[in-house]
């Protein structure tokens, strides 16, 4: 039995929603993808009350999702550009500010060999005030559902682990 991609998408979705905030058909450059998930955590460390912070720190978060029947390298990379610079647009560091990962999670019934390596390729870190107000990191995940099979760059180790944990299929309880 084969399950739709939306059904999918909408599992992902509700492992994310307990840490992130989802937001549906998100447009970029007249591109709608079916869903962004938006991570913000700020730690504080004061020194006798809340009004004397003694240091913070920021961490941001913005993920794309993208569903689709078949994945070119082309396609793509122009995914990868599109959702890079929505994401950065986003980015505004400061010095309390640690980093802000911009992403992109495909779940693609089939992709081409050209774009399992490319996802496996693609790397992207900027710093600001070398590293003084954070950086930036371009995670890049995908899933083929056909296969089973899941594959991201090296920053994207842990979106690929979150598809992993949803979507491997397990026998008798046990992952293989």
């Amino acid at each position: 039995m084969e399950i739709a991609l939306d059904q999918l998408l909408n599992k992902l979705l509700d492992a994310y929603s307990h840490v992130y905030d989802i937001d549906r058909n998100v447009c970029v450059e007249n591109t709608v993808y079916p869903a962004m998930a938006t991570y913000y955590l700020r730690d504080e460390n004061y020194l006798v009350s809340k009004q004397h912070v003694l240091s913070a720190v920021e961490q941001h978060e913005y993920l794309y999702f993208l569903l689709t029947d078949h994945l070119s390298a082309d396609d793509l990379q122009k995914h990868i550009d599109r959702t890079k610079a929505a994401g950065l647009a986003l980015v505004h560091p400061h010095k309390e500010h640690m980093f802000s990962n911009v992403g992109l999670v495909v779940l693609a019934n089939t992709i081409d060999p050209e774009a399992k390596k490319l996802v496996k390729r693609t790397h992207f870190r900027k710093n600001y005030m070398l590293s003084l107000h954070g950086w930036t990191e371009y995670q890049l995940a995908a899933m083929e559902v056909s296969t089973n099979c899941f594959f991201s760059n090296p920053a994207g180790k842990e979106a690929r682990k979150n598809l992993e944990s949803n979507f491997r299929e397990t026998k008798k309880g046990v992952n293989k």
